[in-house]
């Protein structure tokens, strides 16, 4: 099962993403991404978990580990689940200062992502990172 930010890194998507020639191709790669999103129990897909400002349904969950924070997420869209790849693999894995230093706008401009996307799905992109830098602050 992939781990996103550990097996597949930002480094990863943000090159892999440059091999493509249009948005289209990368579209497809980006849904690849969320098939290979490890399945989330049907328990956690609930109020608790659920990100607000999202188009789609989006679930995220934490666990720490080893002073990190790893996270499991799913969607109810194809395109959603894999924008949590691209998201999760510049955060997972990470402790909570690490995760406050990622410059995701950086990482977002490099993907040219947000230009490419409906207002509706850039705001829940951005809404899925601003849960995980919030579980982030709370810990550091």
């Amino acid at each position: 099962m992939t781990q996103f930010g550990i097996d597949v890194t930002a480094e990863d998507i943000v090159d892999t993403l440059g091999f493509f020639d249009n948005w289209e191709e990368r579209y497809k790669y980006i849904i690849d991404l969320g098939k290979e999103l490890p399945p989330m129990d049907s328990a956690l897909r609930n109020d608790q978990y659920l990100v607000r400002g999202c188009q789609s349904q989006v679930w995220l969950v934490d666990e720490w580990r080893d002073g990190k924070l790893f996270f499991q997420a799913d969607s109810d869209a194809f395109i959603v689940k894999g924008l949590l790849g691209v998201v999760l693999a510049a955060f997972n894995g990470k402790t909570p200062g690490e995760i406050l230093s990622v410059d995701i706008d950086a990482y977002f401009g490099q993907l040219d992502l947000l230009q490419h996307l409906s207002s509706t799905r850039g705001n829940g992109l951005k809404a899925m990172v601003k849960r995980i830098q919030e579980r982030a602050s709370s810990a550091n």
